[in-house]
């Protein structure tokens, strides 16, 4: 049963179906905050753990808003990454199912005349890269006065400099009184600096440190040289139970371990931006459905990458900053998922900066070895 809060919406059928399909018992800290304030109309900045629900804080309340007798885009939702889009694309459509509610996805380096013709059938939501997104407005196939609402999902990657400027314009283009709501699992504050440049002044803030309900995580790390990390990370992926996404910034090293792990008989899948689309796609698609027991990605799949059974993340490199860790770690126990081991190769380097992010977020990191495929 949808447990009816102080100030949400009465739910739409169609809504109550899809929560039932899915199973959920209770509202996420995140959810409750957020949905009176969206279904009002308010703008709204949200900082909660990844896994805690934020995708249907904003979608739930938007779905309600949405005027079904005006046949025109009225939701736009910008996305840092191809997956990212996909899987809110995907994640729309399971709750708009009878309802009559179209989304479109919008990514560059997909067929842009394909989108068009998909434009023209006017979508109440369109899911996009702010790149993508911007070339449809300039040509005119996506009316921006029409938008009533735009979220910007992990809006932490949306605003750094290299997309700023092409968000700066999406956002001049539309409606001044449109809503804008920004989700994301870390806000730093020169985040929240950027935005409140372009948001109301009574835009409400929400910030959930940690969600009572997220499954445990465990933090370990192996002590071990650059050189042996390829044989450190074949070991872990021959322990049972092992479904892991392992991470390294560097493509070109990441490709390097992909040879040599292929070589040693070890099935695994790719995801980088360097990859074509339909590569990252079918990597995906292959990995959730257990083909292989091993995703190789960069930090572009720690965003917003749902897989519910991941059982390991595995750190090959320490990220530079803590962002990128808490948004790694967070690929594992999502809310509904099993428990997690985030495991991290390090060198005496790498040791001291995992040491110094355990303090300053405050998990307990142990150091572990593999004996006998087993990590004690």
């Amino acid at each position: 049963m949808m447990k009816q809060q102080e100030g949400f919406p009465e739910w739409s059928s169609y809504i109550k179906d899809a929560w039932k399909e899915a199973q959920f018992e209770s509202w996420t800290s995140v959810q409750e905050q957020a949905i009176p304030y969206i279904y009002k109309g308010g703008d709204v900045v949200a900082e909660a753990p990844t896994g805690s629900g934020k995708t249907l804080a904003y979608l739930l309340p938007i779905l309600e808003r949405i005027d079904p007798t005006k046949k025109h885009t009225q939701v736009m939702i910008l996305a840092s990454s191809h997956e990212l889009v996909m899987q809110l694309h995907q994640e729309v459509q399971h709750w708009t199912k009878g309802s009559g509610i179209q989304s479109t996805p919008l990514i560059g380096g997909a067929n842009i005349k394909r989108q068009m013709e998909k434009l023209k059938k006017k979508p109440e939501i369109v899911i996009g890269t702010p790149g993508r997104i911007q070339e449809l407005m300039t040509r005119k196939k996506l009316k921006a006065h029409e938008i009533k609402t735009l979220v910007m999902d992990e809006a932490d990657q949306l605003l750094v400099p290299e997309h700023t400027k092409t968000v700066q314009s999406v956002l001049k283009a539309l409606h001044q009184d449109v809503q804008i709501l920004l989700f994301s699992a870390t806000l730093p504050e020169e985040v929240i600096e950027v935005a409140q440049t372009f948001m109301n002044e009574e835009a409400e803030v929400i910030q959930v440190q940690e969600e009572e309900k997220k499954p445990d995580v465990e933090h370990v790390y192996i002590q071990c040289e650059d050189r042996e990390k390829v044989e450190v990370l074949r070991k872990l992926a021959h322990m049972e139970g092992f479904k892991g996404l392992a991470f390294m910034q560097d493509i070109a090293k990441l490709n390097v371990f992909a040879e040599k792990l292929t070589y040693r008989k070890l099935d695994l899948g790719m995801l980088h931006s360097d990859a074509k689309k339909e590569h990252r796609a079918k990597a995906i698609k292959e990995f959730r459905k257990g083909e292989y027991p091993l995703l190789l990605a960069t930090d572009v799949a720690a965003r917003g990458l749902d897989i519910p059974d991941i059982t390991f993340i595995v750190n090959l490199d320490i990220p530079k900053d803590r962002s990128s860790y808490i948004h790694r770690a967070g690929r594992a126990a999502r809310i509904g998922g099993v428990d997690g081991i985030v495991v991290s190769l390090v060198n005496p380097v790498e040791e001291k900066r995992l040491k110094k992010y355990a303090r300053d977020l405050e998990f307990p990191v142990k150091e572990r070895k593999i004996v006998r495929s087993q990590l004690v």
